[in-house]
């Protein structure tokens, strides 16, 4: 059986979409990534087998092939984990099948089923809201950063269980709120620019890039 799970990966500081496709066919037990996938994303399918069978879930002792298109562009992180693992539990009808239409997936797995933080949520956000999707599904460590993004529902999971009892309806998630700002306890340091002695440069550029809203770089040599 096919199953088919949406996610991104990051092209510089930029998301993309990717089609993380599923299918589980009768063989010899194997479980193969396609797709230019690096080092970390292949491998995943050892951090997903421990994760499906801790959380208490029949891994197939089948043929697995997991192609992540397009095929063209290079794929890296581990935030692949858990759209994989969802894809391979809808393959064998423990999530019903397009539960995870209108939905971008992302998430590293332990290999107790919890759910690790991952780069680039934001940007992912952003994609997804971009493409007019309806939703995300995010580590529960990357809620807030994905909440900054509007017009979006965020979904926080802590475990691979919890996203699969969400998805099949036995579960209940709440959207997170929007993110409102950084709260002015949170802004209120105990130290100022006036306390350090010198570096004038450093502290101009600081400034500017603070006001303009730009990036910046900082090398310290020792």
């Amino acid at each position: 059986m096919l199953a088919r799970v949406l996610s991104s990966a990051l092209v510089g500081v930029e998301a993309r979409v990717v089609d993380v496709e599923v299918d589980i066919a009768r063989g010899l037990p194997a479980f193969t990534t396609v797709g230019l996938a690096e080092t970390a994303v292949r491998e995943s399918r050892e951090r997903v087998k421990a994760a499906v069978t801790n959380s208490g879930f029949l891994f197939p002792n089948d043929r697995i092939t997991v192609n992540l298109a397009p095929a063209d562009m290079r794929k890296e992180g581990t935030g692949f984990d858990l759209p994989v693992a969802l894809g391979v539990l809808m393959a064998t009808g423990m999530v019903p099948e397009g539960a995870t239409a209108g939905f971008l997936v992302c998430g590293e797995l332990a290999l107790d089923g919890r759910v690790k933080p991952v780069r680039g949520v934001l940007a992912m956000a952003m994609e997804a809201r971009r493409r007019g999707m309806n939703a995300v599904l995010v580590p529960h460590a990357n809620r807030v950063e994905a909440s900054v993004v509007r017009g979006l529902r965020v979904y926080a999971v802590n475990s691979l269980s919890e996203a699969v009892g969400f998805l099949r309806g036995i579960q209940s998630l709440v959207p997170e709120p929007p993110f409102e700002g950084m709260s002015p306890e949170l802004v209120a340091y105990p130290i100022d620019f006036s306390d350090i002695a010198g570096q004038d440069h450093a502290k101009r550029a600081l400034e500017i890039a603070a006001s303009g809203r730009h990036n910046l770089l900082t090398l310290c040599s020792i």
